[in-house]
């Protein structure tokens, strides 16, 4: 698959057309109209991955699939797929086939490209008498039936994408506001938990209306033609922003490669990660189809996801973003690559490969941006993790979720940040203790920093997280155990490796945590799970860390005595726990 830039009408000519003002308004009544519907999915859904996780994205798209607006926050390796599923709905139904009222219901992985527990649903929004946008929300169910419930599917068996769960093809859910209830009967009998099911789709539905009468007011206030002169002028004033960005960047070719270290099936033969990219003036091309073929296992996808998601990283990473934000790049993804895998294929772990993806690309860039580009983060180095069975007190099925963070990369002016999500996941966080103790039979031992897993260097790299969680009755366990021992999150620039990821589990009868890999695991009331995740990369030599600095990691507990003395050749005084200056500064001297 191969995009092309979006060319939108000139500044100047847009300015003689609509005033200024105007276009300012504009742009920030559809930033908050994406925010009021992120506001209002998060306070109306029913599960935790949405309201507490808040695994989804907010957005409205004109009747092209170009992007209008996102939430802040919102998922970021969503956005990049959300245009599809439009192009795809209208070209099936055709513009005139939209009614007001209508709304639909969308996983299928022939267009979407995800797993299926991402649920794309979506309202029409008119103005004038005529098809003007759509309000769009993709958000994490907990289950849509098959082997989907928790994070989807995994492992040997996942053969095929009906194994993981149902599919869902441009299903109109609703009519003129009513659901079809022979639809919605198929949908929830087809599901394990029906009440979840429900309530989500309701509340994602509910959010596109607000969406869809924010912009029809906008449009009611300001007239069609301002409003879409308006959008053009935000479309190109974004991608003029990025175009001043990417000029800066000498032109050449920049190349990166990376690697799972397998599939999460063949566990002999490295998923391969190949990145080219190209810059000429203020275009740049980001090449990914050097990158593996589409296995058999579900690690695929269709999705553009890590080349958008490193491209506005790299150009404008706080400014809100729209259609322009990508009218300069060109992404090149062939079909049949693991990232275009061609229907049928499972995709239930689709994101596992695209955080890597994104810090290959900037790797590549590293030689030529070296003051702006970070190490390695943990991409997913760790997981997300789910626990489902019967609570016995009130005889109810439940599911619950958590996605722990890890330690991002040094940057070239500070350290890495620890205990956050990946790169591709927007404000997406872990479940409070909170929430988990008082909503689940589980209790969380810890949930702490994990000392000595940022990479060393000038600038260390962020910390991972050591989580331990203890069932409370019998259940199953889902676990993703990213494949990456043997490429850890690396250091750029003389910076040292991060620590990588496993999960651990220890049942009521063992004293010892037995490191386990991917897949369920039914277990009695008593069982623990260790979750540990991976750091982020360093930066520069470690040799030129400053000694207050090692101190500070000393005291926080962030780096132990024994590493600090490994990594970055200090002596440190046992009795007061800092670095002995004298003592290293002979140490240092010897190893120069």
């Amino acid at each position: 698959m191969t995009t092309s830039a979006l060319r939108s009408a000139p500044a100047a000519e847009i300015s003689a057309r609509v005033h200024p003002v105007t276009v300012e308004v504009v742009r920030n009544s559809l930033s908050a109209a994406a925010d009021e519907m992120a506001d209002g999915l998060a306070r109306s859904s029913y599960n935790m991955m949405i309201y507490e996780v808040r695994d989804f994205s907010c957005a409205l798209l004109d009747t092209k699939g170009r992007l209008l607006c996102q939430n802040v926050g919102g998922v970021s390796h969503f956005v990049a797929d959300l245009g599809v599923v439009i192009q795809d709905a209208v070209s099936r139904i055709g513009i005139d086939g939209f009614r007001p009222g209508d709304g639909y219901i969308m996983n299928h992985q022939r267009v979407c490209g995800q797993h299926l527990n991402n649920v794309v649903a979506y309202t029409p929004v008119f103005a004038a008498g005529r098809l003007y946008a759509f309000a769009v929300v993709r958000a994490h169910w907990v289950d849509v039936g098959g082997m989907s419930t928790g994070f989807g599917a995994a492992g040997g068996g996942v053969t095929d994408p009906w194994i993981e769960g149902l599919q869902i093809d441009q299903l109109r859910i609703q009519r003129d506001g009513d659901f079809d209830p022979t639809l919605l009967k198929l949908v929830l009998d087809n599901v394990r938990y029906p009440e979840s099911a429900l309530g989500d789709l309701r509340a994602q539905l509910a959010a596109c209306r607000a969406g869809g009468q924010r912009l029809e007011a906008l449009i009611g206030r300001y007239g069609i033609d301002a409003v879409t002169l308006s959008i053009q002028r935000l479309f190109a004033d974004s991608e003029e922003r990025c175009r001043r960005i990417v000029a800066d960047i000498p032109d050449g070719e920049y190349t990166a490669s990376s690697f799972l270290d397998n599939d999460l099936v063949d566990l002999d033969a490295r998923l391969e990660i190949a990145a080219r990219v190209v810059v000429r003036g203020s275009d740049m091309t980001i090449d990914l189809s050097g990158c593996a073929r589409q296995r058999k296992s579900s690690i695929n996808s269709r999705t553009r996801a890590a080349a958008c998601v490193a491209y506005k990283a790299v150009t404008t990473p706080l400014e809100p973003v729209n259609e322009g934000s990508f009218a300069a790049l060109e992404v090149l993804i062939d079909e049949g690559n693991f990232m275009m895998a061609e229907f049928p294929a499972p995709m239930a772990k689709w994101s596992i490969p695209i955080p890597t993806v994104v810090d290959t690309i900037l790797a590549a860039l590293a030689p030529a941006i070296r003051d702006r580009v970070p190490a390695a983060h943990h991409a997913s180095l760790g997981g997300g993790i789910a626990f489902f069975g019967v609570d016995p007190g009130t005889k109810r099925h439940f599911v619950t979720q958590t996605v722990e963070g890890g330690g991002w990369g040094a940057r070239p002016d500070a350290d890495g940040q620890s205990a956050a999500v990946s790169v591709c996941q927007g404000d997406v966080r872990n479940a409070p203790i909170e929430s988990l103790e008082l909503k689940y039979p589980l209790r969380v031992v810890r949930r702490e920093l994990r000392a000595d897993s940022g990479g060393a260097g000038r600038h260390r790299g962020g910390l991972g997280v050591t989580t331990e969680i203890q069932n409370l009755v019998d259940g199953t366990w889902s676990f993703t155990v990213p494949p990456r021992e043997q490429c850890p999150p690396w250091g750029l620039f003389g910076g040292d490796a991060a620590a990588t990821g496993a999960i651990e589990l220890r049942d009521g009868t063992d004293s010892a945590y037995q490191r386990i890999g991917s897949g369920r695991r039914p277990v009695r009331a008593g069982a623990s799970v260790r979750i540990t995740s991976g750091g982020g990369g360093g930066w520069g030599d470690p040799l030129d860390r400053p000694l207050d600095e090692v101190d500070a990691d000393l005291l926080d507990g962030f780096v132990t005595p024994e590493a600090a003395e490994g990594r970055y050749a200090v002596v440190v005084d046992r009795t007061n726990g800092l670095v002995d200056r004298e003592r290293t500064a002979r140490l240092r001297q010897a190893g120069r």
